[in-house]
């Protein structure tokens, strides 16, 4: 799925006929540059881990920071004991807050809406309850007895969108932040919803491969074509679908991008970025790097030959997505399995929460 999209409620969508993911799994879609070079490590499947040591995260709060962190805290020490609702419809029904969404209530998610909103209390207690109930509402967060099957969003229901690689965990940059790679001349769809749930899944994902210390992405978007044997579009996302992500983007995952770059732009992508621009908040596009090498940010051996790291990174659709889903639902059991270790309150530290359980004891 391509980057950008905001506002736009999903009705505005339409809905392309989809295809059926069985027979495209089973083809084995496999993606790789073909440019040669000594000392290249074969690979097809993302890291565990970053190159670089992992370090704790350093909070260094203001009194006044501090004051505010706490008021937004109990605020949410009390919210948690009632029912709020399963869906954004006016008349929706309600139902206890459950274990993940409190586990997602951490130290660091009240300092992001904190800092996304300069510090004001009330506005950062209003977005955390708006995401609460967008991530319910969407198929983030399953409400048992009211979430709709067909609209949880599964790797069953985004599988189709991936066969071709185009959306790709892969490897940690110079600060621990994991790698998402977008490549948009791999686009295999066209415009829909399910575009957008693919985005979401893997943003989750791609925050569950998040190492102790360290709550933002790397966002890497390529823009080069894929290999033309693969018949596979090029095509810039819609306006309407990119208002929609960047909707998303900016106000259910605040301050989770810590960098995006871009790379192989052709020249009607810069108009493209004009027309999307007046809907990326300042701070959003201050993190943004045009066409610099992306070896400067990631390091070699967690980088693809085709950007001059030494990884030989080949894209076999039924052996990546498998291990990646199997990855991810490994680190968010041992993030579960902190937190009730840890007394199941909210405000803990995704640091702790992320850590194996024997550096926690020590």
């Amino acid at each position: 799925m391509p980057f950008w999209k905001k506002n736009g409620s999903a009705d505005e969508l339409s809905i392309s006929q989809e295809p059926d993911t069985a027979s495209l799994s089973s083809k084995a879609t496999s993606v790789s540059s073909s440019v040669p070079k000594k000392g290249l490590v074969k690979r097809h499947t993302p890291f565990d881990a970053p190159v670089n040591p992992i370090k704790p995260p350093v909070f260094d709060l203001t009194d006044d920071q501090l004051a505010k962190y706490n008021d937004v805290l109990e605020y949410f020490e009390e919210y948690i004991k009632e029912n709020i609702p399963v869906s954004d419809s006016s008349n929706a029904e309600t139902h206890p807050i459950l274990e993940e969404e409190k586990a997602w209530l951490t130290k660091e998610c009240f300092l992001r809406y904190l800092r996304a909103t300069k510090w004001k209390v009330e506005p950062t207690i209003k977005r955390i309850k708006d995401t609460m109930v967008w991530r319910r509402t969407f198929g983030v967060v399953t409400v048992p007895g009211h979430s709709d099957p067909r609209k949880i969003i599964t790797p069953e229901l985004v599988e189709a969108e991936n066969v071709t690689g185009k959306n790709l965990i892969v490897g940690y940059d110079n600060d621990n932040r994991p790698c998402l790679y977008l490549r948009n001349g791999y686009q295999n769809t066209s415009a829909s919803l399910r575009q957008v749930q693919h985005l979401v899944f893997m943003l989750e994902r791609v925050i569950q491969f998040m190492p102790p210390g360290q709550d933002g992405l790397a966002l890497l978007i390529d823009f080069k074509a894929a290999p033309a044997h693969l018949n596979l579009s090029s095509k810039f996302p819609s306006l309407s679908i990119s208002k929609q992500v960047l909707h998303i983007l900016q106000n259910h995952y605040p301050e989770r991008l810590g960098r995006g770059l871009f790379t192989n732009i052709p020249w009607i992508g810069y108009t493209f970025f004009k027309l999307v621009g007046p809907f990326i908040d300042p701070y959003t596009r201050s993190k943004t790097i045009y066409d610099q090498p992306f070896e400067n940010f990631v390091p070699k051996e967690q980088l693809d030959k085709e950007f001059n790291g030494m990884l030989d990174f080949e894209y076999i659709h039924d052996v990546y997505w498998k291990e990646m889903n199997q990855m991810a639902e490994r680190k968010q059991a041992l993030y579960k399995s902190n937190f009730r270790r840890l007394g199941g309150k909210i405000g803990l530290s995704e640091y702790d929460l992320r850590r194996q359980h024997e550096e926690s004891e020590a």
